[in-house]
């Protein structure tokens, strides 16, 4: 059977649909990209923001729409958090976040019996489904999910709710896993995972992300590895020392700030301030060289009043990110901060964006222009044109240089590049030979 794949939302869900890809193609379904024609669509949820429920649904409702023979499938944070079918109503088979690699038997099942499945499981134990990817094809990074789960409880997020207790993956499963990406000729492993710097809490053994780091960069192979998304608050100065040690460990840190005002810091029951943040953006900026801090700002969250957004962007202004996602905050039914009172609205919430987007464009100009001069190593990824090769710095800063010839590709090969200038989105250099 064709089957199309759509994944919305963060790079879990991405490693996770890759995943269910591959077990569904042990099982004979075979893979389309075009969902007109697909016997079967899965479609990957997320919930993070009102916004991705929407185009969830939208997406959804097109394909019913358009393809109305189609068994269309749903999992994942959206579906976790549905009371019953009834949230869906297009989709055929309609499963949670942590059984997801079921999908196969619920479909089949579907097909033989011809009744709607709603299977969303309850996520009250510290279990990590388990799942692995195999060799993706020819592309230059692999992701390895290690963990799962989030009990910080933001007052923003549902995010709890939809993926459950922390869970972590085994070092031994997460080293197989690694070896098998390596051997398969991936250059860049990237580690991720729900909440990723609590990997390894509810072990109760001491084992640590930092010991995941480890246990992958230290294997044999010529590779890199990077960090996903990671909480400001629980790398402490022992890890960056070690991390220090690590040679295959990208410098790059996208540390999550959510605002840089104290006060709404503490609303959002965030677990650092400014400050602590301040002193881990100063501790990796002097522990690794070339070190580039990426980040995610929330604008508009509510209570925040026009004092509190200039504070934030005076935190952004004296941090000098080299990039960031920046997002208004989105109303999540459930969580303590729908409730809140002062809530922004939503033109203030759009201004205040704009605002902050400007800042961090400044400071991604300034952190490109600090680049030129200086010798990366590049892991070429494709030809973006008949001009230039492309790839990213291990600072994930991209790079492009002049195609060598209209037949060669760089694809996969680490190369040592000087940048010579950039165009304020990226830099531009020329192979050191």
């Amino acid at each position: 059977m064709r089957t199309f794949y759509m994944t919305f939302g963060c790079k879990v869900n991405q490693y996770e649909t890759n995943c269910i890809e591959q077990l569904m193609t042990a099982e004979g379904f075979v893979t389309t990209n075009e969902y007109q024609s697909a016997d079967v669509a899965v479609i990957n949820t997320c919930t993070v923001t009102s916004s991705a429920d929407s185009k969830c649904r939208q997406f959804i409702r097109k394909i019913a729409k358009e393809n109305p023979s189609c068994i269309i499938c749903a999992l994942g944070c959206m579906t976790q958090t549905a009371k019953s079918a009834d949230i869906l109503p297009e989709c055929a088979v309609i499963a949670g976040s942590r059984n997801k690699t079921a999908l196969p038997s619920l479909i089949k099942r579907y097909i033989a019996e011809g009744e709607r499945i709603f299977a969303v499981n309850t996520l009250d134990d510290n279990t990590i489904e388990p799942m692995c990817s195999k060799a993706a094809g020819s592309k230059t990074r692999a992701y390895i999910k290690i963990q799962d789960g989030c009990e910080m409880y933001c007052t923003y997020c549902a995010i709890p709710y939809a993926r459950g207790k922390l869970s972590s993956k085994p070092l031994d499963e997460i080293k197989t896993e690694a070896k098998a990406l390596i051997a398969a000729g991936h250059k860049e492993l990237i580690l991720t995972g729900i909440n990723l710097c609590c990997y390894g809490r509810e072990l109760k053994n001491g084992t640590r992300l930092i010991d995941a780091i480890e246990a992958v960069c230290t294997l044999e192979g010529d590779f890199r590895v990077r960090l996903s998304s990671v909480e400001p608050e629980m790398i402490t100065k022992p890890d960056i020392e070690r991390m220090v040690a690590l040679d295959k460990l990208c410098p790059h840190f996208h540390l999550s700030l959510q605002s840089g005002c104290d006060k709404t810091l503490k609303a959002m029951k965030r677990h650092y301030d400014t400050d602590m943040y301040s002193e881990l953006v100063e501790n990796l900026r002097e522990s690794f060289d070339n070190c580039a801090i990426t980040t995610d700002i929330m604008v508009g969250f509510p209570g925040e009043t026009a004092q509190d957004h200039e504070q934030a962007l005076s935190f952004a202004r004296q941090i000098a990110f080299a990039d960031g996602h920046i997002f208004p905050y989105s109303r999540r039914k459930g969580t303590p901060a729908d409730k809140m009172p002062q809530q922004v609205d939503k033109k203030n919430k759009h201004a205040r964006a704009l605002e902050m987007a400007k800042v961090i464009s400044e400071s991604r100009e300034a952190f490109l222009a600090s680049m030129v001069g200086k010798t990366v190593r590049v892991l070429f990824e494709k030809e973006s044109s008949p001009l230039y090769h492309q790839g990213h710095s291990d600072n994930y800063t991209l790079v492009k240089i002049d195609r060598l010839s209209p037949e060669t590709t760089l694809r996969r090969q680490m190369r040592d590049v000087k940048i010579t200038s950039h165009d304020g989105s990226c830099c531009y250099g020329v192979l050191v030979q």
